[in-house]
């Protein structure tokens, strides 16, 4: 599946709001934040994160939970969280909506831990919380009474059996109650390997966010080593999973991240698949393709699969010039200096002013080791490498450069 030759831009989420796949994400935290009185620290930047051009703001989970970061989550619907009280989350979601951010809510499903030892002796039993769920809602395979996992477990901790409607019920009612008297307008869906896609699809039609990522993190494919440059099963798994969500959800383009992140340290050859077309979900699907470089897990103190740090900029010039939805991680943006957050800012500026779209047409003109250029709609050019290229014509106008990258426009 994909956008084939279609060019209209408007998207109509289930919801009926007309979005225009012109989101720009910050995600808004990360592994360490819950260290750091995280919901006045983001209100304090709201208006930063506006003037930046960001859309919408990907918060950490908001839940009660067993782990400080939020994802061992336990009672759904408390909303006091090592990251703040409910009371100052509310403060922050008003600030946002007031800014016109989105905010978007980490929804974190597959996994629950219980309070109470139940069949197994695991802590599979819900007793005493605003969802009092017994062993049935947990998977066989992680030492529930309900049925098979519908995906991949998540090892240690009981995980969700979605094929019990009163399950479905029940993460519906809270996912809806999050968008309509919380505050939380788009969901991004957290492990979404643990559970079939269709679920998914339910849960979006029921409680109609407007707009919706999932995590489908599996390997890149390898070769004595090595990224491959051929990762076309890759991104079609996740694909596959987009289709599974009725095409109503967007996915994480974390086969984008392997690639450039590969890319970047002289094979800017990897950036042009056969066909001619950017390499990652972005070249087949683009308006349901979310870039980013980093983010809690791969990045942060985690640093699982970190993006290298001395090409950070080339990475953004890449992906916040280029069609798909691109996401800038709090880290880069807020820690690693203003020289950074002031390159990123005018990147977004040249995006939006530039009209490019999760949907722009795009051609790419070079690939070679140490140099990658593209044309994205009619008026941008960019490059990135160490090469000294430039556009021909006189019509093309320096907007930005920085360390081995520049971006061109069309002169009025």
């Amino acid at each position: 599946m994909g956008d084939g030759c279609d060019d209209n831009v408007q998207l109509t989420d289930i919801g009926g709001t007309i979005r225009t796949g012109r989101e720009i994400l910050l995600q808004a935290f990360n592994w360490e934040s819950h260290k750091h009185d995280w919901w006045r620290n983001l209100e304090k930047k709201v208006p930063d994160i506006a003037k930046s051009g960001f859309t919408c703001a990907w918060l950490p989970p908001a839940t009660q939970s067993v782990s400080p970061e939020g994802y061992l989550p336990q009672d759904l619907y408390s909303l006091n969280s090592k990251y703040g009280s409910e009371r100052l989350l509310n403060d922050l979601l008003q600030r946002l909506k007031h800014h016109k951010i989105r905010a978007m809510a980490d929804i974190v499903i597959n996994h629950r831990l219980g309070t109470t030892q139940g069949h197994g002796g695991m802590y599979n039993r819900f007793d005493g919380l605003s969802l009092p769920w017994d062993e049935h809602a947990v998977t066989s395979c992680t030492g529930g009474l309900g049925n098979q996992s519908t995906g991949d477990n998540f090892s240690g901790v009981p995980n969700i059996d979605h094929t019990q409607p009163f399950v479905r019920r029940d993460v519906t009612e809270w996912l809806t109650w999050l968008r309509t008297k919380v505050g939380f307008q788009d969901f991004r869906f957290d492990f979404a390997r643990g559970y079939a896609a269709k679920y998914v699809k339910e849960y979006i039609e029921g409680a109609k966010p407007v707009f919706c990522v999932g995590e489908y993190w599996d390997s890149c494919n390898y070769e004595n080593g090595r990224l491959a440059y051929n990762q076309d099963s890759h991104r079609q798994r996740i694909i596959d999973w987009i289709d599974g969500t009725g095409q109503l959800a967007t996915a994480f383009d974390f086969t984008t991240k392997g690639i450039v992140q590969e890319a970047v340290k002289g094979e800017l050859w990897r950036l042009r698949d056969p066909q001619g077309k950017p390499p990652g979900v972005v070249g087949l699907w683009p308006s349901r393709a979310v870039t980013f470089l980093d983010n809690h897990d791969t990045g942060s103190t985690q640093a699982h699969w970190p993006f290298p740090e001395n090409f950070l900029m080339e990475g953004y010039a890449y992906i916040l010039t280029h069609p798909g939805t691109p996401t800038v991680f709090y880290d880069h943006f807020y820690d690693w200096g203003t020289s950074i957050h002031d390159q990123i800012v005018k990147l977004i500026d040249i995006r939006k002013r530039q009209d490019i779209h999760s949907r722009s047409p795009i051609k790419i003109l070079e690939a070679q080791p140490n140099l990658y250029s593209a044309i994205i709609g009619e008026n941008v050019t960019m490059k990135i490498g160490g090469d000294s290229w430039g556009p021909t014509g006189r019509e093309w106008k320096l907007a930005t450069s920085g360390d081995k990258y520049a971006v061109w426009i069309k002169g009025s």
